[in-house]
């Protein structure tokens, strides 16, 4: 049996520009990113506000925060055959544009119970 059979074969596709110094001066940052990102990310930005500005102040506002905020994605998943693995499903929460935001939510929730209440949080972890 031989390893390279049992394994995942990936591809490293890699190209290389080089600016000259005089285009580099010249080209503004704002060009080279997309306007629909920036269209996006404004939109959100407000509910993102809403989401840090949250304050967990109540033992059970911050049980139903650690239930209902999963401590890492639930779409991850590794599709096996007959003990191979097929294929990876990568998670998806990364794409989620308020990811970061529900997680420190989680996260604030979870010091909360800890800190304040002297509660056991391993059942959230």
């Amino acid at each position: 049996m031989k390893v390279f059979h049992n394994t995942t074969k990936k591809i490293f596709l890699a190209s290389w520009v080089t600016i000259s110094q005089t285009e580099a001066s010249h080209t503004h940052v704002a060009q080279l990113q997309a306007p629909t990102a920036k269209v996006f990310f404004s939109i959100l930005s407000p509910l993102r506000r809403q989401i840090d500005k949250i304050q967990v102040r109540d033992r059970q506002l911050a049980h139903r925060l650690c239930q209902m905020i999963p401590s890492q994605c639930p779409f991850e998943r590794d599709l096996k055959l007959f003990g191979k693995l097929l294929f990876h499903i990568p998670p998806m929460c990364k794409l989620n544009p308020l990811y970061e935001e529900l997680i420190s939510l989680r996260f604030r929730a979870m010091c909360y119970l800890a800190d304040e209440c002297g509660e056991d949080i391993s059942q959230y972890c």
